[in-house]
């Protein structure tokens, strides 16, 4: 006899509702969350438990209707219609649920088998919103369970009604939505259920009406539907979110909105700046420090002198110096991220830069990719999944590499900090103008290919601006850690560990009397000085391919001849080491402009041909900014040799 099949039940809502929250709470997952639109666009499973059965939970997209005009409403649709799902868990934002019931009505009419998971109830109680739960279920003809999932109240009463939904003990009664006369006619004559025949309508219209228009009408009356169940189960007070506005009319204003942005990624940037200079130096030295006990294990272990120093001056050498110099700022970085995430500040950013990215005929959504690239440019290029247009999503995809990834933020901190400004202080502010003209590069770029190569005009899109919410800081940490930077970090150091073997062994073939790594250096010395760099430098963006972080401890080695990769640490000595080697201003000035635009790493090209599956876009990926930086360098080096500061 056959295994009994486990229940599938579908976590549907709006976006920014807390589905993932609740997710998270039923099956102990670490979906990731984001106090903004968009965030999860592909389901995750997980299980959970309902009066002791196992029950398969599936979060899918968050969405406003499932009318199938963006990814998100295709592929929550599509799965509902193929009809994998028992029961659905449908959540709403107690603070706003006139809007969520539009999603509600349309799902009970595909999947009547539904609860009802009335989320941040404590939200609306501090606004004063009161909601009569019993009759909401009596106008929707389904359980509703007030919940509050990121404290985990009502979560059992959750499970508990789904049970009951699922083995029959609760026969649902939804509601129905009153369309007009005319579609009302057009669904009996279909002669299929009512979400069915709808569907059949869609592609298929009454006569004289477009299928534009049938949307337009359907979703009106599953609005007008919303309105009259919410005048009935909600009393909202008119000051409700008096608080908000006032807050938006600073932050979002002419005057003050794009200072203030400025202003906060100025201080992330200092506190990052300022706080990782010791834990980096002080992790260097320990992680350094376990060469000697290694090599001498390896040794003991019958290991030949040349295995030896490949594995430990090699491999060892630059995974310590990936995790020393990448880990503390990350940890600090991403937090401070989070925060601003979780509080509900970054889509307030993605509406200030709506306006330049649509002149751009680029999407707004972009600037969301945008600011996922500044910590990871593979995380920032799979998140434009979040853009429905493909040609919008082309677009933000090749571009996202001008945002500077945490990989490169060590040696822009070095640049700005110890040539430009002097001071923490200072690096933060000259680092702010630094990300500010990226923004610019990015939006000129997007421009030049909307006009040539990925014609069109920009596509709307729906921007939910969330509450302002006091961000937990348990969570933020532990997220941050765990979902952000462990998870980057290990992906840098598996990439890294087997670059270090290639460049150890680089650093000590000989050919010619000298290293391979010089001979390259000596082939790529006269493109580097038309470019304002040095062979040495433009070798190590090349070598550095698996890993950013490689950058500067290659420099390094190819200065020192060592034939492995050098503490980095003392950023005073390595100062004194460029210049020793000719670096002046120009040198500097060039070497950041490469570093902002240049060939993305191994694991975002990867990244960009999974999402793409084509190589001929990620080959466009790799010459777009490389080709950019090249322009930009050689601007820059030919006004320097004018101002006879080359």
């Amino acid at each position: 006899m056959s295994a009994p099949r486990t229940p599938v039940v579908a976590l549907m809502g709006n976006p920014n509702v807390g589905k993932s929250t609740v997710f998270n709470a039923l099956t102990g997952a670490r979906q990731h969350t984001g106090n903004w639109s968009g965030k999860t666009v592909s389901g995750a499973r997980g299980t959970m438990r309902c009066d002791g059965q196992a029950v398969a939970l599936v979060d899918l997209p968050g969405t406003y209707s499932l009318r199938p005009r963006s990814e998100e409403e295709r592929i929550a649709r599509a799965f509902l219609a193929a009809g994998e799902a028992d029961a659905v868990v449908l959540v709403a934002d107690a603070t706003c649920l006139e809007r969520n019931l539009i999603l509600i009505l349309q799902t009970l009419e595909l999947l009547p088998r539904a609860v009802v998971c009335l989320n941040l109830m404590d939200e609306a109680r501090k606004k004063r919103i009161r909601i009569d739960t019993d009759a909401l279920a009596k106008e929707l003809g389904v359980p509703v369970v007030p919940c509050v999932a990121r404290r985990g109240r009502g979560l059992a009463q959750l499970t508990q009604a789904v049970a009951r939904v699922l083995d029959g003990r609760i026969t649902p009664q939804p509601a129905v939505i009153r369309y007009p006369a005319e579609i009302e006619a057009a669904v009996r004559a279909v002669g299929l259920p009512r979400a069915a025949a709808l569907d059949a309508l869609a592609s298929c219209p009454p006569a004289g009406m477009t299928a534009q228009r049938l949307d337009d009408l359907t979703t009106a009356a599953a609005a007008l539907r919303a309105e009259e169940v919410a005048l009935t189960c909600v009393r909202v007070p008119a000051d409700a979110d008096a608080r908000d506005r006032r807050i938006d009319r600073v932050v979002l204003s002419r005057r003050f909105g794009l200072p203030l942005m400025l202003l906060l990624l100025a201080a992330v940037f200092y506190i990052t700046l300022s706080g990782a200079n010791v834990p980096s130096a002080w992790l260097g030295a320990h992680l350094l420090g376990l060469a000697a006990p290694l090599a001498a294990a390896l040794t003991a272990l019958g290991l030949p002198p040349a295995a030896v120093a490949l594995l430990v001056d090699g491999v060892w050498q630059v995974l310590a110096t990936v995790v020393s110099v990448m880990l503390p700022p990350m940890a600090i970085f991403f937090p401070l991220f989070t925060l601003l995430e979780d509080a509900g500040y970054l889509p307030r950013v993605a509406f200030q830069l709506d306006h330049a990215f649509r002149r751009a005929h680029a999407c707004g959504k972009q600037s969301l990719t945008m600011c996922m690239g500044l910590g990871c440019n593979a995380c920032g290029v799979t998140g434009c999944r979040i853009i429905d247009s493909p040609r919008e999503r082309l677009i933000a995809m090749l571009t996202n590499v001008f945002a500077p990834c945490n990989g490169r933020f060590p040696l822009l901190i070095f640049l700005c900090s110890a040539f430009f400004a002097g001071s923490a202080a200072g690096g933060a502010l000259m680092l702010t103008a630094v990300i500010a003209g990226c923004v610019l590069l990015t939006l000129g770029v997007s421009r030049l290919l909307s006009a040539t190569v990925l014609r069109g005009m920009p596509s709307s899109f729906t921007l939910e601006l969330p509450p302002y919410r006091a961000p937990q800081l348990g969570q933020v940490i532990v997220r941050s850690v765990f979902d952000r930077t462990l998870f980057v970090l290990g992906r840098a150091a598996a990439v890294a560990a087997p670059a270090g073997a290639v460049i150890w062994l680089l650093a000590n073939i000989q050919f010619g009397g000298a290293s391979l790594f010089t001979q390259l250096t000596l082939l790529l010395d006269p493109m580097g000085r038309l470019l304002g760099l040095d062979g040495v430098i433009l070798l190590a963006f090349v070598l550095a391919f698996p890993a950013n972080e490689l950058v500067m401890p290659l420099i390094v080695m190819g200065y020192l001849a060592t034939g492995t990769l050098t503490d980095i640490s003392d950023l005073a000595a390595f100062h004194t080491l460029l210049a020793a080697n000719g670096w002046t201003a120009c040198t500097a000035l060039c070497t950041l402009l490469f570093s902002v635009a240049h060939w993305p790493c191994s694991t975002t090209c990867l990244t960009i041909w999974k999402e793409t599956r084509s190589a001929r876009w990620t080959l466009a990926a790799l010459a777009l900014p490389t080709a950019c930086g090249i322009v930009l360098c050689l601007a820059a080096h030919g006004v320097c040799a004018l101002l006879g500061l080359a």
